[in-house]
């Protein structure tokens, strides 16, 4: 092994970390690779802390060993960069010099290109050159010489120098383009005119990033006109020879190059090209569909130019241009590959492009697209809207009732993927304040029915083998996470929201999605009543589709009664009373901010008991008798005949909204004998007895339980009336009509059936009443 240490003291610190340093060198190419690793990455450690001494004894090392591996040099190379990287700030110019110098070297020293080497030293100089670019500017201008084909890796190394320092290349920039573009038709290897094509866009890029931050730039003077000659010159090369060259990577960087160029080009020439330059980008994507990205930059980059400046032939291609976007749009990765995302990306930037001159046709095409029967076409046409809603700025403010107009389409969609795309275009709406025009309302309509689908059977999740299937509970959960980040994100909304999510907690529709219209409806009334807001009250004769305050009551009330049931909704259910208390009832709102508080306590410790070591039995029946007492206190505080008949009114309305709940159903029942209870009115006790059994299902245990309980209530102050009303049940034929199941079966077999299950109503009844 040779392990030397290094004549110039210059760079050595005088003790053992030299002797360590120089035999971590030695042995970053030990023939284990672990070990390599190991080595070059302590080597790496010990040049962030004393990077002098370690870059000085890998310059001397490879100094005085030029029949050193290849393999070496380019592992102490790789280390090199990597410390100047990260510290270059402690560098000294003599030994950023004495580097410059053997990076330059190493590059150049073979005229084949060997990449790994070459690569390694070129990483170096590029490293070097964000604190010393005159001095990597200099060296690398001495091998780049007029009428001389230079390395392949010097014009590589002033391109990607150019990348990472624009503010220190751009002052030699105009010399460099002075002799290069002579070198063009001097290139006639596919590998050499790859590396200029590169190192223009490269150069182009830097002139743009210049420009665009020419306030923090050392020469505030410099333009993009500056170089527009010498970049038409190239441009023409490129365009009219190297872009006809049958090698698909040579191509590629012609086309990125001339997508940076176009920004730079005199615009009368701009004017003159774009046509062709056009027609010529779009015939490339049939010559390279696995690889469109490199296109759509370019397409993008050129878009950006011709519709900034405002050229009149594009008005030509815009059909076309229009078209072949749009199929790019509706590409799916088969494997979700970045290519293909970036890709897409770069489609949408061309269609924003488009947008800013041609607003009223793009629209109206990505509208029509909408009624397209393929689900690829819908969801692209999506996708680029809600990129234009969330990109274009307010001048795309004019085209809302349009936009409004143009996706009501997609209300009725049964789709899932499209469902899904188009509550993302929602979220776009509602952050640029579209929903507040006419129709904005039935977006959030759409959110909530999506809420409200039902959930998917086991079976059915097994079925789906495409790798984009959108469930239905995944969508569910989505457009809930959508509403609730709309309820309280996005300021803008609380116009629209408010106070018409109570819309859609007695609508049948949407009984599946009771438990999330709650919980941002008490979000926003909570919030709204503790700012004392103007618009907290609600005016009932505004928002006639605004339940009122007895049926709110009357529902939220049976809600509670099953706080776990879907996706526990009672805490929910519970706040959205506490908020609302005023707008109920103002007699009440001291003894609901007092209950519910201890009410939604006690749920949060039931549910720690349960997730506990010391679980104990949720007791569905001490939750019922606490609300029942709620109802009871409330009544007792509204002390009004009025509002507690209107509250037994509502109750009985609503009875048909449970006929599928059978355990809701029931515990309706008990309220509303409680109502009764406190009732005084005979006729409005005796048509209410009359209607609670006329309406159960005689033949289910719980509907008959939750009668003949309800009854009992009753029967505690108006036993009388209870009592009569039974005999007159017993005695009446009307209830021998058929129910449920039963009216399937024949008259004669039924009837025996069906009595036996009206005498299990009427005597459990009759003995709750006595």
């Amino acid at each position: 092994m040779i392990i030397p240490m290094p004549d110039d003291e210059t760079y050595s610190t005088g003790g053992q970390v030299d002797a360590i340093a120089v035999a971590l060198i030695d042995g970053a190419f030990d023939k284990k690779l672990d070990v390599r690793v190991v080595v070059c990455q302590s080597l790496f450690k010990l040049g962030k802390e004393r990077p002098r001494m370690v870059l000085g004894s890998c310059h001397s090392y490879l100094h005085k060993h030029p029949k050193l591996p290849q393999g070496h040099r380019v592992e102490i190379l790789n280390v090199a960069e990597r410390i100047c990287r990260e510290s270059l700030e402690q560098i000294s110019r003599p030994l950023a010099i004495d580097l410059v110098q053997l990076a330059s070297a190493e590059m150049t020293q073979s005229k084949t290109v060997l990449p790994d080497w070459q690569t390694a030293a070129s990483g170096v100089l590029v490293a070097l050159g964000c604190s010393f670019c005159n001095e990597v500017m200099e060296e690398m201008l001495r091998k780049f010489q007029p009428g001389v084909l230079p390395h392949f890796f010097v014009v590589q190394t002033l391109g990607n120098l150019a990348a990472a320092n624009a503010y220190g290349v751009l002052p030699f920039l105009k010399a460099v383009l002075g002799t290069l573009l002579p070198m063009l038709g001097l290139a006639k290897q596919d590998n050499m005119r790859w590396v200029f094509s590169s190192a223009l866009a490269k150069f182009s890029e830097a002139i743009l990033e210049y420009v665009a931050n020419i306030d923090m730039a050392p020469d505030p003077t410099v333009t993009s006109t500056v170089y527009a000659s010498e970049i038409g010159s190239a441009y023409d090369v490129l365009f009219t020879v190297w872009l006809q060259s049958k090698e698909p990577k040579l191509r590629m960087a012609v086309v990125e190059a001339l997508g940076y160029m176009s920004h730079l080009m005199p615009r009368e020439k701009l004017e003159e090209q774009l046509p062709k330059l056009l027609s010529c980008i779009l015939k490339l994507y049939h010559k390279h569909p696995d690889n469109p990205l490199p296109i759509t930059q370019c397409l993008a980059m050129v878009l950006d130019t011709a519709t900034t400046d405002q050229c009149t032939g594009l008005e030509v291609q815009l059909d076309g241009l229009l078209n072949l976007l749009f199929t790019q749009a509706c590409l799916v990765s088969e494997n979700g590959s970045s290519a293909m995302l970036k890709n897409q990306n770069e489609v949408l930037r061309c269609f924003q492009m488009l947008e800013r001159g041609f607003s009223d046709k793009v629209l109206t095409g990505l509208l029509t697209r909408l009624e397209s029967s393929s689900e690829k076409v819908r969801i692209a046409a999506l996708r680029i809207i809600r990129h234009l809603i969330n990109a274009s700025g307010t001048h795309f403010d004019a085209k809302k009732s349009l936009v409004l107009s143009g996706l009501r389409l997609m209300l009725s969609e049964t789709n899932n993927k499209v469902k899904k795309a188009f509550a993302q275009v929602i979220v776009a709406l509602a952050h640029h304040e579209y929903l507040q025009e006419e129709g904005g309302g039935q977006m959030i309509e759409f959110l909530i029915k999506q809420c409200a689908l039902p959930a998917e059977t086991l079976q059915v999740k097994k079925q789906p083998s495409d790798a984009e299937h959108v469930s239905s509970d995944s969508l569910r959960a989505m457009c809930e996470n959508i509403l609730q980040l709309l309820t309280t994100t996005v300021s803008d909304m609380e116009a629209v929201l408010w106070p018409r999510l109570l819309e859609y907690t007695i609508s049948v529709d949407y009984a599946a999605a009771v438990s999330v219209v709650c919980k941002n409806a008490a979000f926003l009334s909570a919030k709204k009543r503790e700012e004392n807001a103007e618009d907290y009250e609600i005016n009932y004769n505004r928002f006639v589709d605004i339940p009122k305050p007895h049926a709110l009551c009357a529902r939220l009330l049976v809600l509670a009664a099953h706080p776990r049931c879907d996706r526990d909704r009672g805490c929910h259910v519970l706040r959205l009373m506490k908020a609302m208390g005023p707008n109920i009832n103002k007699n009440t709102v001291a003894l609901w901010d007092t209950v519910i508080p201890k009410l939604l306590q006690f749920l949060e410790a039931a549910d720690e008991a349960d997730g506990g070591d010391e679980g104990q039995e949720w007791s569905q029946k001490s939750w019922e008798d606490l609300l029942l007492k709620l109802l009871s206190k409330t009544l007792d505080e509204a002390d009004s005949e009025d509002w507690s008949c209107d509250l037994g009114a509502a109750l009985a309305k609503q009875i048909p909204l449970y006929n599928e709940q059978q355990a809701d159903k029931n515990f309706l029942y008990k309220l509303l004998g409680v109502v009764l209870r406190r009732a005084s009115t005979k006729q409005f006790i005796d048509s209410h007895l009359e209607l609670m059994f006329s309406t159960t299902r005689h033949s289910s245990k719980l509907e008959r339980e939750g009668c003949a309980v309800a009854f009992g209530y009753c029967a505690s102050t108006h036993l009388e009336a209870v009592i009569d009303k039974l005999e007159q049940l017993s005695r009446s034929d009307s209830h021998k009509k058929s129910a449920g199941i039963f009216s399937r079966i024949k008259v004669g077999d039924y009837r025996h059936v069906q009595d036996s299950c009206i005498r299990f109503s009427i005597m459990p009844a009759i003995q709750c009443s006595c």
